[in-house]
């Protein structure tokens, strides 16, 4: 658990930081998500925007997804303390309070409010089966 300090500044994760850092020169770019922010390398977010941008010129629905998540979309320095600064309106969006859960999800970084991190986990694990049969199926397996 990790706290978001008066003036919207969050320490990240050590091995969170120094991922990023490796990965990228260009800052990482902070987005919203469905009920989370993600923190993404530069790099894989211009791979990203330049995906669905693609898509988006033929479906709404890619549409109205990369609206939502380009124009929420900021450049997050991380300072030489390892903080990042969570703009205001981000942090409304996502419900980010004082105590903040992150989670690595692959090559991007969730923020969550800790409560609805919690939440999503028990949602999650009560579906796990159906969920876990529906992933197979769509892998082949």
């Amino acid at each position: 658990m990790h706290t978001i300090d008066s003036k919207n500044r969050m320490s990240l994760p050590v091995g969170f930081r120094t991922e990023l850092q490796r990965r990228s020169d260009q800052p990482p770019i902070l987005t919203n998500a469905h009920q989370c922010l993600e923190l993404h390398p530069y790099e894989d977010w211009q791979q990203f925007e330049e995906k669905i941008v693609g898509i988006a010129t033929i479906d709404p629905r890619a549409q109205a997804l990369a609206r939502m998540k380009i124009s929420g979309a900021v450049e997050c320095p991380i300072d030489r303390q390892g903080r990042i600064l969570v703009p205001q309106i981000l942090r409304e969006y996502a419900g980010l309070e004082r105590e903040v859960t992150v989670a690595g999800v692959g090559p991007k970084i969730e923020l969550w409010n800790s409560a609805r991190f919690e939440a999503n986990l028990i949602q999650t694990q009560a579906r796990y089966e159906e969920i876990s049969i529906d992933l197979a199926a769509k892998l082949g397996s």
